[in-house]
């Protein structure tokens, strides 16, 4: 089934440096603006709230994100490249964006609002978004879907951490 929506490897478009910097930079300022909700609040807020036991440092949110930012980024690019006229690939692109989007609210509903349970909401949303991105990516590269893996573990994590943090915060 997946064959009828891929186009085979020898048709792939040719490798365009200015489209690859385009979904860096897309993804970069989702993730700059995203970050003025969050930077603020990790001195403050976030620092007050009750943890549980397995919450990482701090430090490690910014190179962790940065690094997945990159890989949601090229996977982007690798779709792109061998995008079609297809509703297929039409709904695959907007289901990325709806991605875009609920992992940008994430970080305004949690930090920039504080609401922890609301924040739980959209990163199960989120979370499920990202599952179906793998499935539908892979009809058009499997390497863009693997870059995606390393993204669904860690929200994977991030909602389990924000669960904890509702409850032991409520």
């Amino acid at each position: 089934m997946a064959a009828e929506y891929s186009i085979p490897m020898n048709q792939a478009r040719k490798f365009n440096p200015g489209a690859l910097i385009i979904s860096l930079l897309m993804v970069a300022a989702i993730a700059a603006t995203a970050s003025f909700f969050t930077i603020s609040q990790i001195p403050g807020w976030y620092r007050i709230l009750q943890k549980p036991s397995f919450s990482p440092p701090n430090w490690l949110f910014g190179p962790v994100w940065t690094c997945l930012y990159v890989m949601i980024a090229v996977a982007a690019y690798l779709v792109w490249q061998r995008r079609d006229d297809s509703s297929f690939y039409k709904t695959t692109r907007t289901i990325y964006f709806v991605q875009l989007l609920l992992n940008f609210l994430w970080s305004i509903v949690f930090f920039g609002m504080h609401q922890v349970l609301a924040a739980l909401l959209i990163i199960v949303l989120l979370l499920i978004n990202i599952g179906v991105l793998i499935y539908r990516f892979n009809h058009f590269s499997k390497t863009a879907s693997l870059l995606l893996v390393p993204y669904i573990l860690w929200v994977s994590f991030a909602s389990v951490l924000n669960f904890y943090l509702y409850l032991l915060n409520r």
